[in-house]
């Protein structure tokens, strides 16, 4: 089996506390906003006109199709909303706020994460301060930008039954209600961190089941997704559900596993659908099609996870995901080998390093690249390439870095992973074929890409990645990497960042 043996428990945090900026902290401060400011990122919007969804400025390099012909496919794409890491914590500036102070620097959280030089690497692309209900309109924005990008919705992690998380989980509740009535919310009670009976649980489902965002099938089942649901046996997942129906509510349950294969047949009697988490390495994802035949072959629906990439300082470990491999890999069994849903795992964990929505980092980099995976899954037509683009995606630092200065505890690659490499990955999306011109710190390189969608792998160097695409003497796309790699580094920072030349 490629599944993870396991997953990290994942512990209710407290809500953010303490002011005290250190002087590490104030400092990104000030490279957070050098960095927003240089953005240039642009609002989602519709063509009115057209009824076709734009994103910012024609940032795509297709168009996505009018909403409807989204919403209205069988096939559903939903994203794995983890609470503890909204768009804002604290409502304050993004050079001063909980992100900046605590969770990207080492000194972070009265230095609780020094060992692995502080929780994060990455954070949600800030937001400016809000009156009123801060909480609410940022779970909006998001909603809008998962909506936007043609997600039908959010699994949301229910890490615990009270506290901020769970309050968060009602607050999204009601804003992608607010944002659009057809945005779904699969409620997804996580396994590892939930240590209840059947009752409660099924109780407080119900409480949540009350609200219209939470997702229904057409014949009125709740859908329930538990995470790791082989924490409990079936029969305990049948005191739930029995539980439920004494509420009056009905159950479609998606167990997402572990290990799918070792549960697949004691699960199916009670089950809609299966899901299983996935890893997170380009080169161990021939179990899919397999799995799904499975999942098939005993009268189940498939929920494909399909992953960016996965680095956990606090758990020094990390997956070698051979920069959009991984993502371009796990899109493409969904749509080759038959899955009828998709989970996107994860769209905000940082923890994990495994986020589609949009980040200082990345941009939006990851969510555009799906959105046109996306539109074949549910269409069943690949959509038309109108505007030449390249995403480039590199790390900022070499894997065989022997020393960070402020991280005692390096990450080492997962067992079984793929072998850790340093390359630089030229992603093209051409509407004919044209010359790229590289310079990857000081090495030049050229070469011919042809038409459609085209992935270049070159040798990683220090400084930054410069491409230009050319066509007939004209050029037709232009990007440069906005963070430099790095020999010597002071905290080791082994995710791929990326960026978009239409963005």
């Amino acid at each position: 089996m490629t599944d993870h043996a396991a997953r990290p428990t994942r512990a209710h945090r407290r809500p953010p506390g303490g002011r005290r900026r250190t002087a590490l902290g104030t400092l990104a401060g000030l490279v957070l906003i050098a960095l927003i400011a240089g953005t240039g990122l642009a609002l989602d919007r519709t063509d009115t006109a057209t009824g076709t969804r734009r994103t910012g400025a024609a940032a795509l390099p297709f168009d996505l199709p009018n909403p409807h012909v989204l919403s209205d496919s069988t096939h559903l794409v939903f994203a794995h909303y983890f609470p503890p890491y909204p768009l804002s914590l604290d409502n304050r500036p993004a050079g001063q706020d909980y992100y900046a102070r605590n969770y990207l620097t080492p000194q972070g959280e009265q230095g609780r994460h020094a060992s692995y030089g502080g929780l994060l690497r990455d954070r949600p692309l800030p937001v400016p301060p809000a009156a009123g209900d801060w909480q609410l309109a940022n779970l909006e924005r998001e909603v809008r930008t998962a909506r936007d990008a043609g997600l039908d919705g959010f699994t949301v992690d229910i890490l615990s039954l009270t506290g901020v998380n769970r309050e968060r989980v009602d607050l999204l509740l009601r804003a992608a209600h607010r944002v659009d009535p057809g945005f779904r919310i699969v409620l997804m009670p996580d396994m590892t961190s939930l240590h209840t009976d059947p009752g409660t649980l099924a109780d407080q489902l119900a409480l949540l089941a009350a609200e219209p965002s939470a997702y229904r099938l057409a014949d009125g089942r709740l859908v329930v997704s538990p995470f790791k649901a082989e924490a409990q046996d079936p029969a305990w997942w049948s005191q739930v559900m029995a539980r439920l129906r004494d509420h009056g509510i009905a159950t479609a349950l998606v167990p997402v596993f572990l290990d799918f294969r070792a549960n697949a047949e004691r699960f199916a009697p009670i089950s809609h659908a299966f899901s299983s988490w996935g890893n997170r390495s380009y080169t161990r994802q021939n179990n899919i099609p397999g799995d799904i035949q499975l999942a098939h072959s005993l009268g189940k629906k498939w929920m494909q996870a399909v992953s960016v990439q996965d680095a956990r300082p606090n758990q020094g470990v990390y997956d070698e995901a051979g920069n959009t491999a991984t993502l371009r890999s796990t899109w493409n069994h969904a749509i080759s080998d038959g899955a009828d849903w998709v989970q996107l795992t994860t769209w905000n964990d940082y923890s994990e390093g495994s986020q589609f929505a949009p980040s200082l980092h990345n941009g939006h980099t990851y969510l555009d690249i799906s959105s046109y995976y996306l539109t074949r899954f549910k269409t069943g037509t690949w959509p038309r390439i109108v505007r030449d683009t390249v995403y480039v995606t590199s790390r900022v630092q070499f894997t065989d870095a022997g020393a960070a200065s402020l991280q005692p505890q390096l990450m080492r690659p997962r067992p079984g992973t793929a072998p850790p490499r340093d390359r630089v990955e030229l992603l093209t999306f051409l509407t004919a074929p044209a010359t790229v011109s590289v310079r990857v710190g000081t090495s030049p390189h050229t070469y011919r890409a042809p038409v459609g969608v085209h992935a270049q792998d070159l040798p990683l160097d220090s400084g930054r990645t410069e491409a230009v695409v050319r066509r007939a003497g004209d050029t037709v796309a232009a990007v440069t990497t906005r963070f430099p790699v790095r020999r010597t580094v002071s905290v080791q920072d082994l995710q791929y960042y990326a960026v978009s030349s239409r963005r």
